[in-house]
């Protein structure tokens, strides 16, 4: 109900007769209609990408490159997915018009992806995680594939066609624009040093 709705247009009766629960379910199980909406957004930023996800899909590599390639590859993968979960429609109403949910949904759901991922970052540019050139490095690294979730993607067919035919070679070439760029300012922070 958030995800079709909104916040203000979901009404705790119902997404109780939704769920076939009585109308005192939300308190009981929450405390109030605002604690099940925090709830609902940090399960939709579970069901984007789980860190425990994150975490299983780069167990297997050693090199953080290897780990980087493939946490980029995942993040396009998202963003060309045919089926839009509800998770995904409850963040972006929230990014766009958001609630008094975004302090909780950062540091219960987003902050702990954010700091996975700039650790991986930052031992890729042999760097601090703190410093201001990896959090810049994660904002151009992540940032394109929320911009490709959030254009429908048959605008993108209709703008882009080839880039919609093969998905595999979008991030493929996505993930070496990436590395490029990381390889870069490496070298330009190295020698600035």
């Amino acid at each position: 109900m958030f995800a079709e709705r909104g916040f203000a247009d979901a009404t705790s009766k119902e997404i109780c007769e939704r769920a076939g629960t009585p109308m005192a379910s939300v308190n009981y199980h929450f405390g109030s209609r605002e604690a099940l909406y925090e709830a609902a957004l940090i399960e939709a930023h579970r069901q984007v990408v789980g860190l425990d996800e994150l975490a299983a899909l780069v167990a297997s590599f050693a090199d953080p490159r290897e780990r980087l390639r493939a946490l980029l590859g995942r993040f396009v993968g998202f963003s060309t997915d045919a089926g839009t979960p509800w998770g995904f429609m409850l963040m972006l109403r929230e990014v766009l018009s958001p609630s008094n949910a975004i302090p909780a949904l950062i540091e219960k759901a987003i902050r702990p992806k954010a700091a996975f991922l700039l650790k991986t970052i930052g031992e890729v540019l042999e760097l601090n995680p703190s410093t201001p050139v990896v959090q810049r490095a994660l904002m151009f690294s992540v940032l394109p594939c929320i911009v490709m979730m959030v254009a429908p993607m048959r605008m993108q067919a209709a703008l882009l066609p080839a880039v919609a035919k093969d998905r595999e070679a979008l991030a493929e070439d996505f993930v070496r624009f990436v590395m490029a760029g990381l390889d870069a300012i490496a070298l330009a922070h190295r020698t600035d040093s």
